[in-house]
Formats: structure tokens, C-alpha cells, sequence
């Protein structure tokens, strides 16, 4: 049933949006130059890599320095890159992917191979099922490149601390997944879209606790 909800939902919204998703293409191939998508591979369902779209935010090989984006004046990051990352519109190329059965509307965030490899076995149970564009993980941590911006080392405190956090909010979705789960971390999200910050103890992040 969620695959049929994916199914009509990416494919309705690719259509509805195709004029925002055209303007989109054109501002970031007019301002930087480069290309429009940002490809990366990344890990999903039963550990299979696939190659996940996003409309690009940053200078081309900005990947080789860091696979973390630190704060929002990152110097990797465009003008329009930041633009579409404030508004969260980099994102809606992934309907491609969900449309393509790749991901789900809903489901934990698709990771790189690098820290996927760092999963425990237990961890790895998120590998079961299709990664998503929201879940729980991402409305918690919505501030999460400020997060890293004040860390002396945001690649230690992306593993020892953001890493695990939303990996249990991940497994505790995949223990009740559903489809008024679904709708439910959809409302979420638009929320959080809509200038709802989700800063410990919150609202939105209490509702994460009762399943």
C-alpha cells in the first residue's frame, strides 16, 4: 500500500511541479554554470547502491573535501544553492528516485557507503526497508549542519552522536511502519518546512516517542 501512495504521489508531483522544477534548472545552470543535478551513490533497500538526485547546492567537487555540509555559510554552497536548501527544494528531484521505486516518500535517510559501513548489526535493519526524503531522523535534526557548524569536529560528532540518534529514531520507525505512519511524518515534515524549528525537547520530537 505505501509503495502505491509513493507511487502516486512522486508521479502526481512531478507533473504538478514541472514549471517550478524548470525554473529551478535553469537558475542553477544560469548562476554557476555547471550541472543542474548533483548525483551521489548511495546506499538503499537490502544494502544495494543507487544513485540518488538532487538539484545541486554547491560547487562541482565539493564532495571531495567533505561529505558533511557544515552550517549554512558553507563556502562549498551556492547563492542559489542556499536558496533551495533554506526552502528545501534540492530535495524534489528525489521524487525521480521515488518514482523509480529507489526510495520512498518516507523512510530513513539514504546514507554513503562510508558511514553505512560503520553500522552495527542492529543498525543495520534500516538497510530492510526503502530509504525515504523524510522521516523522523530529519525532522529531529533539521538544524543539523548548524549542529556541525558549532562542532571543533563535525565529522566526529556526525558519528559519535547525530549518527546513532537517528538511526534509532529509524529503527523505531521501521518497528511501526504503517501507513498512518506515513501520513503522519508527511504532516510532520510540512510542518517542519513551514519554519517549525525541532530543537530537544519539542513537539514534533515528543511525537516521535509515542508509537
Amino acid at each position: 500500500m505505501i509503495r502505491f501512495f509513493d507511487f502516486l504521489f512522486s508521479l502526481f508531483g512531478l507533473v504538478i511541479l514541472t514549471p517550478i522544477l524548470l525554473v529551478i534548472s535553469f537558475l542553477v545552470f544560469c548562476t554557476t554554470g555547471g550541472p543542474v543535478f548533483y548525483k551521489q551513490i548511495r546506499v538503499g533497500k537490502n544494502n544495494k547502491d543507487f544513485v540518488l538526485y538532487k538539484f545541486r547546492t554547491m560547487n562541482t567537487g565539493s564532495d571531495r573535501k567533505s561529505l558533511l555540509t557544515v552550517g549554512d555559510k558553507d563556502s562549498r554552497i551556492t547563492n542559489i544553492g542556499r536558496f533551495l536548501r533554506k526552502h528545501k527544494l534540492d530535495e524534489l528531484s528525489q521524487l525521480w528516485n521515488v518514482l523509480k521505486g529507489d526510495m520512498s516518500l518516507v523512510g530513513p535517510r539514504p546514507e554513503v557507503r562510508k558511514y553505512v559501513n560503520l553500522y552495527n548489526e542492529e543498525q543495520k535493519r534500516v538497510l530492510n526497508v526503502r530509504p525515504g526524503i523524510t522521516d523522523y531522523a530529519s525532522i529531529a535534526f533539521v538544524d543539523e549542519n548548524r549542529i556541525l557548524a558549532l562542532s571543533k569536529d563535525p565529522e566526529k560528532e556526525y558519528i559519535e552522536t547525530i549518527l546513532p540518534k537517528k538511526l534509532e529514531l529509524n529503527l523505531r520507525y521501521i518497528e511501526n511502519r504503517s501507513v498512518r505512519e506515513y501520513f503522519k511524518i508527511l504532516l510532520l515534515t510540512q510542518k517542519s518546512i513551514f519554519r517549525i524549528r525541532v530543537n530537544s525537547p519539542s513537539p514534533i520530537l515528543r511525537e516521535t516517542n509515542h508509537f
